[in-house]
């Protein structure tokens, strides 16, 4: 079973060479420390940041320099800052080819819920919908089941969505689903799971 660091490091190998990445709150803002040798990305944030670098070491925090889920961050030569205004306008204009985000649930269908729980404090919704409404890909890097064992992979979602049909690939800490016609599809699993462990943690259908 992979923790946090390896589902983001298996998230980083998503990334190609010269491409625009949003990360999303939680697992996927460690991505950014496992970017592959050889690859150049440019990391933006909806709070107007293009070019976001590592996480700062400690001690060595700006207040002045965060993401969009208010953590301190690091800047590079060639970051360059901008309104939020401009920053979707990169989003919904098709300009950012990715985005790694969490989620909640996610269906079969590739619909994803990652904003809310009803009844509970809700800080806002940030980019979420705008990301995957405009972005090119969709990655969900998230645990495969709840903190009650129950199964987050659903055959749909029971969570107010963020989106319909927009997740293309799936990575937990049990392997690596692709969402395809029909149902999801496992391409990888994690160290040590096996094939019987992660079907029986999925209640969404698995095609192959």
């Amino acid at each position: 079973m992979w923790d946090r660091n390896q589902m983001a490091a298996r998230a980083a190998l998503e990334l190609q060479d010269g491409w625009y990445v949003n990360l999303g709150i939680g697992i996927p803002t460690l991505v950014s420390n496992y970017i592959p040798k050889g690859i150049e990305v440019t990391l933006q944030s909806e709070n107007g940041m293009l070019g976001m670098g590592p996480f700062p070491i400690s001690g060595q925090e700006d207040p002045d320099l965060i993401n969009a889920g208010k953590q301190t961050i690091t800047e590079l030569p060639q970051t360059a800052y901008f309104d939020s205004a401009q920053s979707f306008g990169m989003i919904r204009g098709g300009k950012i080819a990715m985005a790694i985000l969490g989620a909640m649930e996610v269906s079969q269908e590739g619909d994803l819920a990652n904003w809310m729980i009803p009844g509970k404090l809700v800080k806002g919704m940030g980019g979420a919908m705008d990301l995957v409404a405009g972005v090119g890909r969709v990655v969900v890097v998230m645990d495969h089941t709840s903190k009650h064992g129950e199964s987050k992979l659903l055959t749909a979602c029971t969570l107010p969505l963020t989106g319909k049909a927009v997740v293309d690939r799936i990575i937990t800490n049990l392997g690596v689903l692709d969402v395809i016609e029909g149902g999801l599809k496992l391409l990888e699993l994690a160290d040590g799971v096996t094939e019987a462990e992660l079907r029986a943690a999925t209640q969404a259908h698995i095609v192959n």
